[in-house]
């Protein structure tokens, strides 16, 4: 094979080719060193470039010789009027259409079973999937290759659309390149074809053995023959014939004005004229090789299909998942709306004023307290683990605050406990008095602890609970209302003024009236601003104030946990304490949970509720801004 050549050329008499051969010589090209080597094929559109391409594969062909081509216009389909070759691509004119999924199979029916192919990407119209294509095709031919080591020439056509000059080559550009830079060892040779040589990357113009210049008239184009076969060509090549080219080869080492010989084979990039156009009765491909092929478009179609399926029967489910969130949030939003107000307004509905037992979130906590250190001087008395000067054991769970709470309902009065836990003459039961440190008080909660130390003491003599702090007790009050208190009958004990709060009697919760609170929980009147406002305020302005200042901490910080916000708002920063404000707080649905321990601000959030679809967002921003502003929030 090395000694084959073909016959494709004749020399011609034009300027500008060198004289060793007399005009009309024939010019062979070695076989061996066209499906090996590197070749560049140039000119602009109508000077023959795709003529003489086609001459060179007619010729391989003929000698039994397959190729691999690129077509990228479309242009080649009439090599099939005289020989049996595979047209794949994208148009039902095609013998099978092709996908990257057939890359691999098409350089096995190219490199081992002989088949000459031409890959037609004229007819896809996204470009990215023609570019794939080309470039799963060329990296399965060059793979193969290094195996199989057999002389074997891909042509390219409009190449300067993959390896341009400049940046933007993609991954098919290089691809292209690493088989012009490394093929020609493994036997896989490349030739490029463009009618814009100035577009051409010239790492692979020059590294190419062998190149045909055909007409060029651009500027550009024509210094690119300047610099690479002198400025001599440059000038002949603008009045170069059809067909007429430049032929410059690495082993004839000259330059030679030739005229290429006419195609044999359907003209299909002929530019169509008047007369009839005729495509002519084409050969086709042996049916088993279209059908190993369209075994895996049958497959590829299958799985697609499935896909499709499995997309839609996920498209759905994903829409009743979205539908059930959708109805699962409303539901939950209304049962949290129907919780929160029924929980806040009913226990302020249960006020002492009105007669009620006087429960309050915020008070209720304080039993928690009182229970605690009520069981301490119980314990103290008969020598357990509460007696004088041991540590109080409490715990900041919330789960047993809620315990503490349940217990403090059970027992009743924690003032009452605290003097059924001595012997009614002043000593303990164990017969030592008892004496509890009384916790830094900044509230309600701190009240109760102070009230128990208190009436241990008056039980024991009038003694004042050590350790007391944060307040006064009865009888640095210098009233003499406490130390009288402790010894009623009753075992009541007076409650002392902590944190500048008033706890000695009840307070109101916010409403006034019974129409009032009839007036709020309306579904009518809970849409109407002003009764949103009003009751949103007197239900903020209804909490301690330390319990306001925690929530105006909120607001401030987005988010804290509720040691910090009771210190931020003045409070002893005791996890207790700042764990029963915190849960008045949420109760009333103004904080809510979010993570790690911390809470957040969620008035906004309540407001919308009460709302629900009747108002716009910027009104309810509206809202929320008049109540804070009211409540006193956005002040602190």
């Amino acid at each position: 094979m090395s000694e084959e050549t073909i016959t494709v050329a004749d020399v011609s008499d034009g300027p500008g080719g060198e004289s060793d051969l007399a005009a009309g010589t024939p010019i062979s090209l070695p076989v061996v060193e066209l499906l090996t080597g590197r070749g560049f094929i140039t000119g602009k559109s109508g000077s023959g470039k795709s003529n003489t391409a086609s001459v060179v594969i007619e010729n391989l062909l003929s000698n039994n010789f397959p190729v691999f081509i690129v077509d990228s216009d479309g242009e080649y389909y009439g090599l099939k009027e005289e020989f049996e070759i595979l047209h794949a691509g994208a148009d039902e004119e095609c013998d099978i259409q092709v996908s990257e999924e057939h890359a691999g199979k098409l350089a096995s029916l190219a490199l081992e079973q002989n088949v000459p192919i031409i890959l037609d990407v004229s007819g896809y119209l996204d470009e990215d999937e023609a570019s794939n294509i080309i470039k799963e095709t060329a990296r399965q031919l060059f793979a193969k290759e290094k195996k199989l080591k057999k002389p074997f020439l891909m042509l390219i056509e409009e190449c300067h659309e993959y390896i341009p000059e400049g940046a933007g080559m993609d991954q098919t550009g290089k691809t292209l390149i690493k088989i012009g830079k490394r093929g020609r060892k493994h036997g896989l040779g490349i030739v490029g074809i463009s009618q814009r040589p100035a577009d051409v990357k010239k790492d692979f113009i020059t590294q190419c053995d062998w190149l045909c210049w055909h007409r060029l008239t651009w500027d550009n184009d024509t210094k690119v023959v300047s610099r690479i076969l002198g400025s001599e060509y440059g000038d002949a090549i603008e009045d170069m014939g059809d067909g007429e080219a430049f032929l410059i080869t690495d082993w004839t080492e000259s330059i030679r004005r030739v005229q290429f010989h006419r195609k044999q084979t359907f003209d299909a990039g002929a530019t169509p004229g008047l007369e009839d156009f005729e495509r002519p009765d084409l050969k086709s491909v042996s049916g088993d090789l279209v059908s190993e092929l369209q075994n895996i478009t049958d497959e590829q179609e299958r799985r697609e299909s499935e896909l499709a399926d499995l997309r839609q029967e996920l498209d759905k489910k994903q829409q009743r998942i979205q539908q059930l969130e959708r109805e699962l949030e409303e539901a939950k939003d209304m049962s949290d709306m129907a919780d929160k107000f029924a929980q806040a307004l009913l226990q302020k509905s249960e006020a002492s004023y009105r007669g009620g037992s006087g429960r309050h979130p915020s008070r209720d906590a304080a039993a928690v307290g009182a229970d605690a250190d009520a069981d301490a001087v119980a314990n103290g008395a008969a020598g357990g683990p509460g007696a004088a000067g041991a540590p109080r054991q409490v715990t900041d769970d919330q789960s047993e605050l809620h315990d503490y709470e349940e217990r403090a309902a059970a027992n009743g009065d924690a003032a009452t406990a605290a003097s059924a836990a001595t012997n009614g003459d002043g000593n303990a039961a164990g017969g030592e008095s008892a004496s509890t440190p009384a916790e830094s008080a900044d509230g309600p909660d701190d009240a109760a602890d102070d009230a128990v130390a208190v009436a241990a003491a008056a039980a024991t003599g009038g003694v004042s609970g050590a350790g007391a702090t944060g307040g006064d007790t009865a009888g640095q009050r210098g009233d003499g209302a406490a130390a009288t208190a402790g010894s009623n009958a009753g075992g009541s004990s007076a409650v002392p003024e902590t944190d500048g709060v008033d706890v000695s009697g009840p307070r109101s919760d916010g409403f006034d009236q019974e129409s009032e609170l009839a007036s709020f929980t309306d579904g009518a009147e809970l849409r109407h601003r002003d009764a949103v406002v009003e009751g949103f305020v007197r239900a903020v302005e209804s909490m301690e104030d330390v319990t306001q200042n925690m929530l105006a901490h909120y607001r401030r910080a987005g988010r804290a946990t509720p040691t910090e916000a009771h210190l931020a708002a003045g409070g002893s920063g005791d996890r207790r304490y700042a764990y029963s404000r915190n849960k008045t707080l949420r109760r009333a649905g103004v904080v809510e949970h979010r993570s790690c321990g911390e809470y957040g601000y969620a008035l906004p959030s309540l407001v919308r509720l009460v709302y629900g679809d009747n108002a716009d967002e910027q009104e309810l921003v509206e809202v929320v801004a008049e109540i804070e502003a009211r409540a006193g929030l956005a002040e602190q």
